[in-house]
């Protein structure tokens, strides 16, 4: 019989994607918003006795980007969180959707190691409320957590999130634009890291968190240079400061020991995946939003 598992946040971009690429191994629900509000704790509880998960994978999240501000934005992640977490007895285990902002990104070395977490707390809203739970899942027995650094595939709004934003631009002729610095990131395939998350289903990791990040490191000027290349398209790219910025990337020595043989997407691969997946789609794409630099 297939495990049960509970994607919280399905319909957003990382839950999107790891529901496609478990579902047929897997058995998974994800609920929409008008069917499981995550801040009701009575019905949270509720729906968990009811279905006994064998995971809970939790992708949902309000606010953390570069749109609009959330109203009570930590207080409303921290619940949802504590809704699921309180219920462990319920389910089997669960999976933290964390970031690399737990360290606190202002004081963040490169390849930052997981021991580094709690030499600083966050300042910003975002890595706090993402610290206080990675600070109760290091007393928990059934909740590990993954820091993404970044992350990229199908499904991500194009409007804020670096790859995507400059594939959609490359696809419409439009200049590739860093609105500040040229920064080096350790992105993420969205596609592995749901690889990664049905192997600690089947498993049980040896450590509470782990950074999962490549082996490999990329700047925004490479990633945007890459899109050109792909496209065919010298459509050219923008940078708007000088200098690099302070490096965001995270060492995975944690997730190599756990899983020793697995291979990442080369990025180049990557990002060639997702420009065939947002040409296919470009009709979702809105050219006055991209025109505007907010990365």
């Amino acid at each position: 019989m297939a495990k049960k598992i509970f994607i919280t946040g399905g319909f957003g971009f990382i839950g999107k994607n790891l529901a496609e690429q478990l579902r047929g191994t897997y058995e998974v629900a994800t609920p929409s918003h008008s069917e499981l509000d995550l801040l009701d704790s009575q019905a949270v509880e509720a729906y968990l006795k009811e279905n006994q998960f064998d995971a809970v994978i939790h992708a949902a999240k309000v606010g953390g980007n570069r749109k609009e501000p959330v109203a009570n934005m930590v207080e409303k992640n921290l619940r949802m969180f504590f809704n699921i977490a309180r219920c462990d007895r319920h389910f089997g285990k669960m999976i933290q959707i964390g970031s690399g902002v737990e360290y606190d990104k202002a004081h963040c070395p490169p390849k930052v190691r997981e021991d580094f977490f709690g030499a600083h707390v966050p300042t910003d809203d975002y890595g706090f409320y993402k610290y206080v739970c990675a600070r109760h899942i290091e007393q928990s027995e059934r909740i590990t957590g993954f820091r993404l650094f970044g992350c990229y595939g199908k499904y991500d709004d194009y409007e804020v999130r670096f790859v995507s934003n400059a594939i959609s631009k490359a696809i419409f002729g439009l200049p590739i634009t860093i609105a500040h610095q040229n920064i080096c990131y350790s992105y993420t395939f969205v596609e592995d890291f749901a690889r990664i998350a049905s192997h600690f289903i089947e498993k049980d990791g040896e450590f509470r968190h782990y950074n999962a990040t490549p082996d490999g490191t990329m700047t925004l000027l490479s990633i945007a240079e890459k899109v050109e290349e792909i496209s065919g398209k010298n459509v050219g790219v923008v940078v708007k400061n000088p200098g690099m910025g302070p490096e965001y990337s995270g060492d995975n020595s944690l997730l190599r020991q756990e899983m020793p043989s697995f291979k990442f997407t080369p990025m180049e691969d990557g990002i060639r995946k997702l420009y065939n997946w947002t040409l296919q789609n470009k009709e979702n794409i809105d050219i006055g939003k991209i025109r505007v630099d907010k990365y």
